[in-house]
């Protein structure tokens, strides 16, 4: 291309001065041709030089100018992190790390019982060796908590309590406590739900992350279930969450001739950013512990036949958070048929257990890491001898069941200390005072004072064999999260 040009150079030069070229002899014009020529084939490999040895170095390197406030070295930098970062992203994605969140507590407590006479450290001992008791539930625990949420807004949940969680608590032996999966339904507000999920009743909740006390009040530890294995829908509108479940109540299968499921559900309305309020219940047949022959005669020993019966359950709860102050409440009802410890005096037959109580409690933060808090309790377990939900005999740790009086006659009953058979069962309160020391983000301190009582002698005292209307309970703990 570049020869081209200068050959027509020349002859547009040679255009430009016509009369000279005519004015010059033949052989004179033949030698200027020719030194034009040998100028052209100069220029022409001169150009070919210079176009081979720009074809031998390589292409220089576009570099972009860096954005406002970074250097070169900066932006070249950045590159690296943000190519590296998208590295992990992909490693992430291909490993299944992507939405996995794990997370858990542990909260090693020491628990002083004036009249059981036991004082010491309470940690992972197993449920079925002891039972599940207020001053020996869902507390000295540890608990590993596995969720997942995958692409589609599908989440899958796993959480572990060995020897003193939910699972132990109605199936002995059973470590997990939720093991749960939410399903959308054409959008992320309607979900089906289904497994094995804990209760969701009250305003206290299980774990000692949140919870303010050590131990729970007297609604959560005797007048709620513990966990459901269904499915149901959780639907997300506005401020309202509402969800329902078919299952079995406390129980992973159901037993033979058992058929007949629970309906449970709980209502959420958020009134503002403070406070708010919600509702459960359940309707259905769960296990009744009341032990009967099998065709609904009252016995006594190991060789009973355990039938579901009827459940009503229904409370009602509220919150107020804000600032320093934390207020939370709530009511409920409840009855079980043939469920009462007293049998019909007359016909011997099974009678039913009903029950109201009321709980709340009050917290207060003296400075951002001290919190004291105070909460009341109370059960109304009048009716055929008393009976409450899973404890459907006289119970003298607890304080369940019908008054004691001492006799000397041991024909009575067989001990000095016998059920009164015209009693009805025992009212039964608390009162806790309790105080919370944030230590850092992951560790909080507790320690707590609680006075049960009844207006009965239902508090049994292990040393002589006595019963006392009132009993008294000291305790701390170290909750430690990740």
């Amino acid at each position: 291309m570049n020869a081209l040009k200068v050959t027509s150079l020349a002859l547009a030069l040679a255009a430009v001065f016509p009369a000279t070229a005519q004015a010059q002899s033949n052989k004179e014009l033949l030698n200027e041709l020719r030194a034009l020529k040998q100028r052209v084939a100069e220029l022409e490999q001169k150009v070919k030089a210079d176009e081979a040895a720009k074809a031998s170095k390589p292409a220089p390197v576009a570099v972009e100018a860096a954005p406002a406030g970074m250097t070169v070295d900066q932006q070249q930098e950045f590159n690296r992190i943000a190519v590296k970062t998208e590295a992990i992203e992909d490693a992430r994605e291909s490993s299944g790390l992507r939405g996995l969140k794990i997370s858990g507590y542990m909260d090693p407590a020491f628990i002083y019982n004036k009249n059981q006479d036991t004082a010491g450290f309470q940690f992972l001992n197993q449920v079925g060796d002891d039972g599940y008791n207020y001053d020996n539930g869902y507390f000295g625990m540890a608990q590993l908590d596995i969720q997942k949420e995958m692409d589609g807004g599908t989440k899958w949940r796993l959480t572990l309590q060995p020897n003193r969680g939910v699972g132990e608590v109605f199936n002995a032996g059973n470590i997990i406590a939720e093991a749960s999966v939410s399903v959308p339904l054409g959008d992320l507000q309607t979900r089906m739900i289904a497994g094995q999920i804990p209760d969701w009743s009250g305003y206290e909740y299980l774990p000692g992350t949140q919870n303010k006390l050590i131990t729970h009040n007297l609604l959560f530890d005797f007048t709620l279930p513990t966990a459901y294995t269904g499915a149901g829908l959780e639907l997300t509108r506005g401020k309202w969450i509402m969800k329902g479940l078919l299952a079995n109540m406390n129980a992973s299968k159901k037993n033979t001739g058992d058929k007949t499921p629970v309906f449970a559900y709980r209502v959420d309305y958020a009134k503002g950013e403070f406070n708010g309020f919600g509702f459960a219940g359940v309707h259905g047949k769960a296990a009744n512990f009341r032990a009967d022959d099998g065709v609904g005669n009252p016995i006594t020993g190991e060789a009973y036949d355990l039938k579901d019966t009827a459940v009503n359950l229904f409370e009602i709860d509220g919150y107020f958070i804000r600032g320093d102050w934390t207020v939370q409440g709530q009511l409920s009802y409840g009855t079980q048929k043939d469920a009462a410890i007293y049998a019909n005096a007359e016909t011997g037959e099974l009678q039913d257990a009903s029950w109201w109580g009321a709980s709340g409690l009050a917290a207060y933060k003296f400075t951002p890491q001290f919190e004291g808090i105070v909460r009341a309790d109370y059960v109304s377990n009048k009716k055929n001898g008393g009976g409450l939900l899973g404890y459907n005999f006289s119970d003298g740790r607890n304080g369940i069941g019908p008054g004691k009086f001492q006799t000397d006659d041991m024909t009575l009953c067989g001990a000095s200390w016998c059920d009164d058979p015209a009693s009805d069962g025992s009212d039964r309160y608390a009162l806790t005072f309790g105080l919370g020391y944030l230590y850092n983000l992951n560790t909080t301190f507790k320690a707590e004072y609680r006075y049960d009582a009844s207006n009965k002698q239902v508090f049994e005292v292990v040393k002589d064999g006595s019963y006392k209307k009132s009993n008294q309970l000291f305790g701390v703990a170290t909750v430690v999260s990740f």
